[in-house]
Parts: C-alpha cells; sequence; structure tokens
C-alpha cells in the first residue's frame, strides 16, 4: 500500500516522518516542488524510522517499516499531479489553499484516494467532485485537520447527544508558547492560509439559515486554561460544518482564537486596504497589497520558539428527553520537544494519519467526497478519540443540564 504525502512544509513533513513509522503502508512518498524540501523531509522520516526499529527490535513489533523515498514534482501542475497519483493508493495533501481543489481533481482522476488537510471551498468541491469520485471507486476527505476537522467531529458528536440542538460554537486557535509584541501571534501553518482568516467572508447559521457575515466579526472574550489564560475569539471560516450540519441545528458558528489585542490590530490593515488583492500602481511598479502584507509579515511572525499552543473548544447545547443540556470539549495541547513537533503540526497531521490508516485498513469503505464530520460519528467516534488520545491528543469533556440554551 502505497501513501504519498503532496508538500512538506510544517505539516507535511510531520506526516511523512510518523507514516514512515507504520506497518500498515509499503511505501511513503515525500512529494514537493522543492528538492531540498522534499529529501530532507524523506531522510528525516527514514532516521526517525530506523531510531525506532532500533529502540524496538523491528517497528511495530517488529513489522516491516515502510520504504520512504523522495520526489519532486510541480504540484500546480495538473497533468503532473495525475501521472504522479497513478500509481499510489492514498495520498495526503498538506498544500497552500490555492492549490487544494487542483490536487482534488488530480485524485480523482487518477483514481487516488485522497485526504486533504484544506477545508476551503467545500460546496464548491463537493459539487464538482462527489459524483466522479464516487464513479472512480474512491474517497476524498476534505478538512481532516484539526479545525477543520477535529473541531468538526466534536460539532457533530455534540449534536448526535442531543434530540434537538440548538447552538453549536467552535473556538479554535494556534498560539505562540511565549507570545511577542505586536501581535502576540507567530505562524503554525501557510502563510497564504493564514491570511484567508482575515479576509475571507464568514459563514454561519443562524436560525437555521446560512447567513453570510465579515470576516473578523462577532468578536468576544473568551479563557482557555493556564498557560493560555485571556483570549479573544473572531468569527471565521467553518468550512463544511455549516453544510454538512447546518440543517440540524438552529445556530452554528467557528470562531478563531487569538491572545487579546490580536484583531485590532490585523482589523486596522484590513480597513486601511493591506490585505487587498487587487493590484495597485506603485510609481513604476505594480504592487499587490496582501501579497506585500504577507511579505512584510512573515519575518515578523515566525517566532523566537518553536514551542506554541493549541486551543479548541467545542460547545453544543439542546434538548434531551425534554432538559436543556450543555455539552464541551475542551483541549489544550503543546509542543512536543521529544518529538520536536508543533503542537499545530501534531493536532492537524495525526487525524489525517488516522483516516489514511483505517482507509488503507478497510475501515472507511465509503466512496465519494466526504468531511470528517460524516465519517468519524457513531460507532466511529469513540474509536477516533481513543487514536488520537493514543498519540497524545486528549479532550476536557463535561456535559451538564442547564436551565437555557445561551452559551
Amino acid at each position: 500500500m502505497r501513501v504519498a504525502v503532496l508538500g512538506t512544509g510544517l505539516i507535511g513533513r510531520m506526516i511523512v516522518r510518523e507514516l514512515a513509522g507504520s506497518a500498515t503502508f509499503t511505501e511513503v512518498i515525500a512529494v514537493d516542488g522543492a528538492p531540498e524540501a522534499a529529501v530532507s523531509a524523506a531522510a528525516e522520516a527514514s532516521r526517525a524510522a530506523e531510531a525506532r526499529q532500533q529502540a524496538s527490535d523491528g517497528p511495530s513489533g517488529g513489522a516491516r517499516a515502510p520504504a520512504v523515498r523522495s520526489v519532486t514534482a510541480d504540484l500546480s501542475d495538473y497533468d503532473t499531479l495525475v501521472a504522479l497519483l497513478r500509481p499510489v493508493d492514498i495520498a495526503i495533501a498538506a498544500l497552500p489553499d490555492s492549490l487544494s481543489f487542483l490536487a482534488n481533481q488530480a485524485a480523482v482522476k487518477a483514481g487516488c484516494h485522497l485526504i486533504d488537510l484544506v477545508g476551503a471551498e467545500y460546496p464548491e468541491k463537493a459539487r464538482a467532485l462527489d459524483v466522479p469520485a464516487r464513479k472512480a471507486g474512491v474517497l476524498v476527505i476534505s478538512g481532516c485537520g484539526v479545525a477543520p476537522g477535529i473541531a468538526n467531529v466534536l460539532a457533530a458528536r455534540g449534536i448526535e447527544l442531543v434530540d434537538e440542538a440548538d447552538e453549536v460554537t467552535i473556538y479554535c486557535g494556534g498560539l505562540p508558547r511565549h507570545p511577542q509584541p505586536p501581535l502576540m501571534y507567530q505562524q503554525v501553518f501557510s502563510l497564504e492560509g493564514l491570511m484567508g482568516l482575515y479576509t475571507r467572508p464568514v459563514f454561519v447559521v443562524e436560525d437555521g439559515r446560512l447567513v453570510k457575515l465579515p470576516p473578523m466579526s462577532g468578536l468576544e472574550e473568551c479563557e482557555f486554561p493556564e498557560p493560555v489564560g485571556a483570549c479573544e475569539a473572531a468569527y471565521s471560516d467553518a468550512h463544511s460544518v455549516p453544510y454538512t450540519l447546518g440543517h440540524k441545528v438552529k445556530r452554528l458558528a467557528e470562531k478563531t482564537v487569538r491572545y487579546r489585542g490580536h484583531f485590532a490590530k490585523m482589523k486596522v490593515l484590513q480597513e486601511l486596504g493591506f490585505l487587498d488583492d487587487t493590484p495597485l500602481a506603485v510609481g513604476s511598479q505594480t504592487v499587490v497589497p496582501r501579497q506585500l502584507a504577507m511579505a512584510l509579515l512573515a519575518p515578523r511572525i515566525r517566532g523566537r520558539s518553536k514551542e506554541d499552543v493549541t486551543v479548541l473548544r467545542v460547545v453544543a447545547t439542546g434538548k434531551k428527553q425534554g432538559a436543556t443540556v450543555r455539552h464541551q470539549w475542551t483541549m489544550t495541547d503543546f509542543y512536543d520537544p521529544d518529538t520536536g513537533y508543533t503542537s499545530m503540526a501534531r493536532t492537524t497531521g495525526y487525524p489525517a494519519i488516522i483516516a489514511a490508516e483505517w482507509l488503507a485498513q478497510g475501515k472507511l469503505p465509503e466512496r465519494g467526497f466526504f468531511a470528517p464530520e460524516q465519517l468519524f460519528v457513531g460507532d466511529r467516534f469513540d474509536p477516533f478519540v481513543a487514536e488520537l488520545g493514543r498519540r497524545g491528543i486528549t479532550f476536557d469533556y463535561a456535559s451538564t443540564e442547564t436551565g437555557d440554551t445561551g452559551r
């Protein structure tokens, strides 16, 4: 069973390394447009697999470790992707948002199962790819990371646990362990994806209807367990959730969490036009303001340390046997010094790895275009959470009866 990882950036290289220790696969292929990125990811994965083998007298209790190799390919070229994926059984796409749709289309054409970390353009992808994927006999999973991903699954679980769902709110954010001014933020995934948070319109469910809101609206204060403490949260794209769960709940929204004061500063940049993508004449040159802003921000949000924190809270309220109930899951995950994995890589990469292993093992027989909340629910919820727990990703869960359906 061959698995390819498309993109070996902050999260992709972690996925390559973990798959290299999985007895489920015979070959792991690290693919990137930059030769040095693909080669270093494959080499790092091979070294880690050898170390595990020596420590345990054989990987995974004596099972054979998969071969690991690197491939350099233009991941923005459709024909190249199709040719690359034809001999591959499963691919995990750890690509920027702008390459996601193309990778989805290429995987279906190639007859290769795909697990995509990106959840953007969900309705457009579902309309274009569900029927072709079914005909091709492949499963495409959209947004299989932390948010989208784990958050979606918990939201669906909250709805499953009530007879009538009133409200579901997702709070999620990747934060620096040691925040530095002025933005109190450091980059933990693609800069292109990050910009989408501040520029992409948001869809929420209000009174059972899909409502479009501006980015960074709905600002509220919130708190997470120490050492995180006081934060703020604003509406952000909930990806597939409004479309897959919106008909089951009266109100539904996702909010991105940052340290307090962050959104006000980004809002200023937005209002002044620095996040626009319309080209602007500056002297004899043409400049795209957003590209300029990204170039200026990139060195300033790298952070002084790899240490990060990922926070997630999903709150679901509704009626159960006539009583108003509230279900809440909270996750606070940290950088792992033993592996060198950032928390964002862990919480984004492990759901995709679990999905890939289950798919290879025949545990996901569905074919077509699906979101995580359509797959890892019902009888699969507890095993999915258990697999996350085995990898150190755990949740504090509380269920209470309350007198109203407010947050």
